[in-house]
């Protein structure tokens, strides 16, 4: 995975949107809205706002370190567990939480800030089934629909480089890209995915 992932700046992004939300929202929708400013981040700035390992599953997209968050699940470390525990809190059925405490500004950058208005404004409105079916007319997602639908896997871990390609049709890109910038940005992510190769 070229990114590093940050549990802080995942915290606050779930705790975003539900604070956007009126203080509850539900997983699945957090997840689309967290795919959607992580894509936007990445083509306007090179890089993504949480740094997770995405994979494709039957819903779309999943950032999987930021899921286990929304649902304070066992995975956690211990420190990611207590800060998060500071600001957003899973309801017993783990299909929704509820944020506890303000965003914490300071975590964020600007730019990160805004990606997570952008994703809120583009599709804050959108019903989470309704966004789940739109990510999967993304081609980071697509690629490993056939995989999904053979039942041999559930999860196929997603690349980063996939979310530089267009969607078909007047699904929106998440920023649009010139190709001399969308060359940039893939040959960036590959000079830090091979610097992370050297230090396995």
């Amino acid at each position: 995975m070229p990114f590093s992932f940050s549990h802080r700046k995942a915290t606050q992004a779930l705790n975003f949107f539900a604070r956007k939300a009126g203080g509850r929202i539900n997983n699945m929708k957090s997840l689309k809205l967290v795919y959607f400013a992580d894509r936007y981040h990445l083509r306007k700035y090179g890089r993504p706002v949480v740094g997770d390992e995405y994979l494709a599953m039957n819903y779309g997209p999943v950032a999987s370190s930021t899921k286990d968050l929304a649902e304070m699940s066992d995975f956690l470390g211990e420190e990611e567990e207590r800060y998060a525990k500071r600001f957003i809190r899973p309801a017993e059925s783990a299909i929704t939480y509820t944020s506890i405490h303000d965003v914490d500004e300071k975590v964020l950058s600007e730019s990160d800030r805004e990606a997570l208005e952008f994703s809120w404004k583009r599709f804050g409105r959108v019903d989470k089934f309704a966004l789940s079916r739109l990510t999967h007319r993304y081609p980071d997602w697509k690629r490993h629909e056939a995989a999904l639908q053979s039942n041999v896997v559930t999860r196929v871990p997603m690349n980063y480089r996939d979310f530089l390609e267009d969607p078909e049709g007047n699904a929106d890109p998440c920023f649009e890209l010139g190709d001399r910038h969308r060359k940039a940005i893939a040959s960036g992510i590959d000079e830090i995915a091979a610097f992370e190769r050297l230090w396995r």
